[in-house]
């Protein structure tokens, strides 16, 4: 599995992403986390920079994590609070760390950048062994928004500014997408293309069956919008039975 978050992707980070960082996109997700873990510890899969796992964890919760990228998790160790979490470097779908806990967590669309089938039925397995009994997957996933697209086309927008562009490409035949990145950086041209393999909610659901876990709850948002047609996000929770 390739580090496409390595070297000055990771130190830009935040700064690209500045939206997801903002409080009204946070404060939702960590609230819902927080519930879910209860007096419990948490594992974020991906857990990159910390946008999640600090807030979480000043909240009382005691978050560990999983991530491929050493230079996300070295902008998440320059934070206050970062160096108190405990990360494994690897693999999200494969890695262990010790212990177990009541809730672990894979948001912002990071499932995806398991590109295989495989690699995401591995991923239900992993988190399932880590699980107490009792214990909830949450997973946050854009879907994918076929029905949109003009007919004929496999090409998508998702952002477009003066000086940004992003556009995801279908490849519907095989359930995958690469999302181009086009960003001016002191007045160059920079380029990203990075690929995921959407998921339905059904194919989750099965997943998780797989793992031995059941389907607990399925929103559109962290505000826990009702999951509809119309929805282009879910908020999914799966349970490991007592």
């Amino acid at each position: 599995m390739k580090d496409w978050f390595a070297g000055r992707v990771a130190e830009r980070y935040d700064a690209s992403s500045a939206d997801m960082f903002a409080s009204e996109v946070v404060d939702p997700a960590v609230d819902f986390l927080a519930a879910l873990a209860g007096g419990g510890a948490a594992l974020e899969l991906g857990i990159g920079t910390g946008r999640i796992a600090l807030p979480l964890a000043a909240r009382g919760v005691r978050v560990g994590g999983i991530d491929l990228s050493p230079d996300m998790v070295a902008q998440l160790r320059a934070k206050p609070g970062g160096d108190a979490i405990d990360v494994a470097i690897g693999d999200f779908s494969t890695t262990t760390v010790d212990g177990t806990f009541a809730l672990a967590y894979v948001v912002w669309n990071t499932f995806l950048n398991l590109t295989t089938q495989d690699a995401q039925v591995a991923c239900f397995a992993n988190v399932a062994s880590h699980l107490e009994p009792g214990g909830c997957f949450v997973v946050e996933v854009m879907l994918p928004e076929l029905q949109r697209l003009p007919f004929g086309e496999v090409f998508r927008p998702f952002t477009v500014t003066p000086a940004r562009a992003g556009i995801d490409e279908y490849d519907i035949a095989n359930q995958g997408l690469i999302s181009h990145h086009y960003r001016v950086v002191d007045g160059e041209l920079e380029r990203l293309s990075m690929p995921f393999r959407y998921v339905w909610p059904a194919e989750l659901d099965l997943m998780a069956r797989l793992a031995g876990m059941r389907p607990r709850e399925r929103w559109s948002d962290w505000s826990r919008e009702p999951f509809t047609s119309e929805s282009t996000k879910l908020v999914g929770v799966w349970e490991k039975p007592v």
